[in-house]
């Protein structure tokens, strides 16, 4: 079945692993650095974007609802409707803290995202 972009609805985590992301201006935004799964329910909790930095020194890590995330053949990667200065706003962490407590760290980046997106 399907996404609304017209995509199949599976897919391996490795070939999301390190997959650009850019803003809907085309400018690149940062990269898919990891996925983050809930073992008990089956579900993905949250994708983890990796963004500034060098050769991962300095670089930040936010936690985003995968359903943000729209793949674009033609761009090459995925694409968020924020804007860069939206996702510097959001919550960042270290990428160890994303797993804690059960991965609900993501609930302050959840909460920050659904303000910025109409309902």
């Amino acid at each position: 079945m399907p996404t609304a972009s017209g995509h199949t609805r599976a897919i391996a985590a490795s070939k999301v692993q390190g997959t650009s992301v850019y803003n809907t201006a085309g400018e690149a935004i940062g990269h898919v650095e990891d996925i983050v799964l809930d073992k008990l329910t089956d579900k993905v909790l949250f994708a983890v974007l990796g963004f500034g930095g060098f050769l991962g020194i300095g670089e930040k890590y936010h936690a985003m609802p995968w359903s943000m995330l729209d793949y674009v053949p033609a761009q090459g990667g995925y694409v968020v409707k924020l804007s860069r200065q939206q996702l510097e706003g959001a919550p960042t962490y270290e990428l160890d803290d994303l797993i804690r407590n059960d991965g609900s760290s993501n609930t302050p980046s959840f909460d920050y995202y659904s303000r910025l997106t109409p309902h």
